[in-house]
């Protein structure tokens, strides 16, 4: 189950790289939970269920401009896969860039992605965010 749980979470973020809504859909549950940390930055907050996905990644796409170095790397126990990564890159508002080492927190429940918990650098992307913020 533990390897099984892997494979669905990286064809979920497989699914969010390709912005294949369908796919995305398909792996998350119904009433997905993702926790974006933060205060000042575009993303920030709790997002539930189908349509909010969507609309935060919808978001993300259009108010942030992210690459990833090298792909992440998948460890996973139980129903409990972590995403270690980073990304690079700058918020298009204030064309400021940004650095971020991140970890996704994801549980697996009957096949589909049902909760994902971000740790990341809310200070590097709040401070990217800031109209009024320093290089």
């Amino acid at each position: 189950m533990t390897e099984e749980n892997a494979q669905i979470v990286k064809k979920f973020f497989a699914a969010m790289g390709s912005y294949n809504e369908h796919d995305l859909l398909a792996l998350a549950a119904a009433d997905i939970e993702w926790i974006i940390p933060g205060d000042g930055w575009p993303l920030a907050g709790a997002h539930r269920g189908h349509a909010e996905l969507v609309a935060v990644l919808k978001k993300a796409s259009e108010e942030v401009e992210t690459q990833y170095p090298k792909p992440p790397e998948f460890v996973a126990q139980g129903d409990r896969v972590m995403v270690v990564g980073v990304a690079t890159g700058k918020i298009r508002a204030t064309n400021r860039p940004f650095k971020d080492e991140w970890v996704f927190d994801i549980t697996v429940r009957d096949g589909k992605v049902a909760r994902i918990q971000e740790y990341i650098d809310t200070q590097a992307l709040a401070r990217a965010s800031r109209m009024d913020a320093r290089t």
